[in-house]
């Protein structure tokens, strides 16, 4: 199984397991930085030198040896699953990707006739109702999560704790999990941890959303978008994340956190 989702600097500061949509663009722009004193030109997902991924095979080695050994400091950023699921909405299914594209080719169509939803025409742009139309993606992905059809979940709106606990069965151990809603107090504790080639002034880098701008705005407040069935659906899919990384369930238009992540807690139950 290896180390899926884990990138490492080149000068094996830092080891990082990406969580889809929670920041990962910034922090591997930091991560890129922190090595060459320079960003990546580019989106960062479509760096193939420059940085030890898990998906180029010439980083395999150095990965597993270094996660094994917990040779370096390791850690991991989460999200509200509200939030999360939103984004990912907007992003995946109603923008337009970077190649110009609908994400992943047939996708949408498919959920245009199956599910009933709308994406705000062509580009994404034409006004449409926006809680109707995500309340039915809603029962996609937990359709996809449970059943694992029309089609396997994608890892944009699979669950963090799956993503993270992959780290965990295969031998890794995080030092800090911290959330993207304190990004600036979390980033922080993981540069105060490591020595980098470069020094990294968090307050002078800029935020690497690259989604922004894909998809139509978000034209009502989180909490709006989910009745008492869509929270029963989310609670289905993320009843994990909720406890582990200790966000407000009951309340979606809460997106801080109501406790502290325990890491003794995510080790036991995650590393199964």
């Amino acid at each position: 199984m290896g180390f899926p989702g884990t990138w490492m600097t080149e000068s094996e500061s830092v080891v990082y397991r990406v969580v889809p949509k929670c920041a990962c663009s910034t922090i591997g722009q930091i991560m890129y930085f922190s090595d060459h004193g320079e960003f990546f030109d580019g989106d960062i997902h479509d760096a193939t030198s420059g940085m030890h991924k898990w998906a180029i095979e010439e980083s395999h080695q150095p990965i597993m040896n270094n996660v094994r050994e917990h040779t370096s400091y390791a850690f991991t950023c989460v999200r509200n699953p509200y939030t999360r699921i939103l984004s990912s909405f907007f992003d995946k299914i109603c923008g337009i990707q970077r190649n110009g594209k609908r994400y992943r080719g047939n996708l949408v169509p498919m959920l245009i006739q199956k599910y009933g939803i709308e994406v705000g025409g062509e580009d994404g742009k034409e006004e449409f109702d926006q809680i109707k139309s995500f309340r039915r993606f809603l029962l996609f992905a937990r359709d996809t999560i449970r059943w694992r059809r029309p089609m396997d979940p994608d890892i944009h709106w699979s669950a963090m704790s799956g993503h993270i606990s992959t780290f965990i069965v295969n031998g890794g151990q995080y030092d800090n999990i911290f959330w993207t809603e304190a990004f600036n107090d979390g980033m922080q504790q993981v540069l105060d941890a490591i020595e980098t080639p470069h020094a990294v002034d968090l307050a002078a880098i800029p935020r690497f959303n690259e989604s922004e701008g894909h998809g139509p705005k978000r034209a009502h407040p989180v909490e709006d978008y989910f009745d008492d069935l869509s929270m029963h659906l989310v609670y289905e899919i993320y009843k994990k994340d909720f406890q582990l990384f200790k966000y407000d369930f009951e309340n979606p238009g809460n997106k801080m956190p109501i406790g502290e992540i325990d890491l003794d807690e995510v080790h036991a139950k995650l590393g199964d």
